[in-house]
């Protein structure tokens, strides 16, 4: 039998490791790889062009998560692609997004600041959204990149990239309601689609929420 631990020396320790979780999270760009990779694995470079870093400090960053147990790594190819570690991994990002709602007033001000204007629209409600794709006269597009809409989408949905709508502006009617939806309540890529197709005359709004919330109301990810 060891040396039993001094119970100071257990709290001290046991403590260290939750603030090494912490830390994990402490960082914007971190918080927004996590983000990121909910919606499905990437490589360090994906990650990189879609969080405006470079690939240096991407892969730091990565480092960090991996180090604290919240991602995972494997080798594609000459790839090196990482993904969510563990569901509870998304359970603490998803309680750390609602903390940050409850207690700091900031993140409904900027919220509302960006997509009021671009979009100024309430967003399309899940229960809406059911009914107007019940009608048949509703287009659902998935503005998120391929990777991302093959890793799950709504049923029913067409993925146009953000990036890639203005050069597919024609597949869009002009006579279409169209629904857009991205990554979830902070993702602005549905907001951006959403204010050039009413740039160019068409009818269109963003859905409400992203994968986690549409879950809660039956709204299932398929990948066909």
């Amino acid at each position: 039998m060891g040396i039993p631990m001094d119970p100071r020396a257990f709290k001290d320790a046991v403590f260290e490791q939750f603030s090494r979780a912490a830390a994990a999270f402490a960082s914007p760009k971190r918080v927004e790889i996590i983000d990121l990779l909910t919606q499905a694995e990437r490589t360090v470079e994906s990650i990189a062009t879609a969080t405006a870093m470079t690939v240096g400090n991407t892969s730091h960053h990565l480092q960090i998560l991996r180090g604290a147990g919240m991602v995972e790594a494997r080798r594609k190819g000459l790839h090196v692609v990482y993904r969510i570690a563990d569901p509870s991994v998304v359970a603490g990002y998803l309680h750390l997004r609602s903390l940050a709602e409850e207690r700091m007033a900031e993140v409904s001000r900027l919220a509302s600041s960006f997509f009021d204007e671009h979009d100024g629209a309430t967003a399309v409600s899940f229960d809406d959204l059911k009914s107007r794709l019940g009608e048949g006269e509703t287009l659902l597009i998935d503005v998120r990149p391929s990777l991302e809409y093959d890793a799950g989408h709504l049923p029913g949905a067409v993925n146009i990239p953000l990036e890639e709508l203005s050069a597919r502006m024609a597949e869009v009617p002009v006579d279409a309601s169209v629904v857009a939806y991205c990554r979830g309540p902070y993702c602005v890529l549905s907001a951006l689609a959403v204010e050039r197709l009413r740039a160019t005359g068409h009818e269109a709004s963003r859905l409400e929420g992203g994968p986690f919330e549409w879950a809660a109301h039956d709204l299932t990810l398929t990948q066909f």
